[in-house]
């Protein structure tokens, strides 16, 4: 993910410097950033502001498209149905058709919603929804949130949309050093995130899985763009998300953008706001990217079609929110066990896809076991070459020579794959990066969602994701897979060498296909020696437990 202020969605190498140099910080300036950080913080935030408790709404029935997705439910009772978003821009769309649909209530809950191309489109289908009487209910994580404060405060003055931020700083878009002096003082809460990920329309209809809002994750950023995977749900597990998504925006953590002061007149902004997204809505309809929309999807979004659903037992899990305030790992707070316990039942083969794959010494255990008793046990994650956390990296590299050693196949996604590049709103993309996380056991057991296999997903960060039982299903999400491994689009990392068999077979290489030739490495291919040495210096640093 892009690094901040763009949005990281993790800790970015400033914070991990931050923490590494704490000691060193002299303790005069200490004090001093201490004491503003503390001053701020009493003019910023109001002590006895008003949140009031609200619920989803019941589910919409007299909407065309509810009368749809209540027929299509009653032929698959107890079931609930599923259409994969591999496409960024087919993800896009699909949130604005259900946006434009919605007759009812629109709940949304990100770590990332960016104030660039594509958030202020859907900015704009929120506030034309809310204009309809559409009661909105928007809740972000504040780790991320810098020159969107505006435009959250503007859309909260619209009496039917309410915004909330998740464990946020004590002041709003605090600068650089009144951050690093909260975290300093209150790093302990700070450093835990809410990294979940939904799109709730009606109660009838939801978007779970692994994109956040913004350009690179809808193929529409002139830079590095994501690969990653989505999930249009219908049936029980809509509610599964609505429960979930009410006990996230009630708890005690989530706060309304109203506790901050602000001197500003928010009716004025949001008349501003009316107008530019409105002209913004336009600039983007006549877009390169708009027009490749329409081609690849003529007959509409994936989310506003009729059609084939994959359908299947499936229940929607995540992270209590209660887990940020717990100062030991309590694994019933976490999903972490229920997944454990899907892959444990594997019999035939495990695939998973992870961003960022710190496993530490327990999660590499497990899977070496996994695949010492057979179980075909596979891995993709990204390469140095397109990550954008070289800590991560250098973490992940700790374990790479256990799990090949037990039998674990492991691929990292490159960073321009063979296959041509995604058009983007601004051009052609420079490359891309794995964002996708999901787990597919046995071919007929999927995960999808936030969750990556790290140790800041399983311990600091809240996620979510929906595991279901669909066989076909599953085969979808391992076409996905298939065409991330594929030696166009992956290094295969490898003991030896079946290339040149004078290659120490203890030795890691990394072996690709690049125009139809053959190729291989002894070294992170594509990065240069200054990106080698700078994982590696990293990766003496203690910090896996942050990652």
């Amino acid at each position: 993910m892009p690094r901040l202020p763009r949005g990281s969605a993790r800790l970015n190498n400033d914070r991990i410097r931050m923490r590494a140099l704490h000691s060193k910080i002299p303790m005069r300036l200490l004090g001093l950033v201490a004491f503003a950080v503390a001053s701020a913080a009493c003019s910023s935030l109001h002590q006895n502001f008003v949140k009031q408790p609200s619920a989803a709404l019941p589910a919409v029935t007299d909407s065309a498209s509810s009368r749809y997705v209540a027929a299509e439910l009653a032929r698959h009772a107890g079931q609930s149905g599923f259409r994969l978003l591999t496409r960024s821009t087919n993800a896009l769309m699909s949130r604005v058709a259900l946006a434009d649909r919605a007759q009812r209530a629109i709940d949304l809950q990100y770590y990332i919603f960016q104030n660039d191309a594509t958030g202020r489109l859907l900015a704009q289908r929120l506030l034309a929804a809310a204009d309809r009487g559409v009661r909105v209910r928007v809740l972000l994580d504040d780790i991320n949130v810098s020159n969107e404060d505006r435009l959250l405060d503007a859309l909260d003055a619209h009496d039917n949309i309410e915004v909330r931020l998740f464990n946020p700083f004590s002041t709003r878009n605090p600068s650089t050093a009144a951050k690093i002096g909260q975290f300093l003082l209150d790093g302990r809460r700070l450093n835990r995130r809410m990294h979940n990920k939904s799109f709730i329309v009606d109660n009838t209809a939801a978007i779970i899985g692994g994109r956040n809002i913004g350009d690179g994750y809808f193929d529409a950023a002139s830079e590095t763009n994501f690969r990653d995977l989505d999930l249009v749900a219908i049936g029980p597990v809509v509610n599964d998300a609505s429960r979930i998504f009410d006990d996230y925006w009630n708890c005690d953590a989530a706060y309304p953008v109203t506790a901050f002061r602000n001197t500003r007149d928010t009716q004025a902004d949001l008349a501003q706001l009316r107008v530019a997204l409105a002209r913004d809505a336009r600039a983007f309809a006549q877009s390169d990217y708009a027009q490749a929309s329409l081609e690849d999807f003529p007959d509409g979004a994936t989310a506003d079609r009729r059609g084939a659903w994959f359908w299947g037992p499936a229940v929607v899990v995540a992270d209590q929110p209660e887990k940020i305030n717990s100062r030991e790992d309590i694994p019933a707070l976490r999903i972490g066990p229920q997944l454990k316990t899907m892959i444990e039942a594997a019999q035939r083969d495990v695939a998973i896809m992870s961003p960022y794959f710190v496993p530490g010494d327990s999660g590499a255990q497990f899977l070496a076991t996994l695949a010492q008793r057979g179980v075909h046990t596979q891995v993709v994650t990204n390469s140095l070459a397109s990550t954008d956390e070289t800590a991560a990296q250098a973490a992940y590299s700790h374990y790479r020579r256990r799990l090949l050693e037990a039998g674990v196949e492991l691929y990292e996604l490159r960073p321009a794959p063979g296959a041509s590049q995604p058009v983007t709103a601004r051009g052609a993309s420079t490359g891309v990066s794995l964002h996708a996380k999901a787990i597919v056991v046995d071919r007929a057991h999927v995960f999808i969602g936030s969750l990556n296999m790290d140790q800041r997903s399983k311990l600091l960060n809240t996620e979510m994701g929906v595991i279901i039982d669909s066989a076909p299903l599953a085969e979808a999400v391992m076409d996905f897979f298939r065409t991330a491994t594929l030696p166009e689009n992956a290094f295969h990392v490898v003991l030896g060498n079946p290339m040149d068999a004078k290659v120490d077979a203890a030795k890691m290489s990394w072996l690709w296909s690049e125009h139809g030739i053959a190729k291989s490495e002894q070294s992170e291919p594509g990065v240069s020696s200054r990106r080698r040495l700078e994982m590696l210096m990293t990766g003496l640093l203690p910090i896996e437990g942050l990652l």
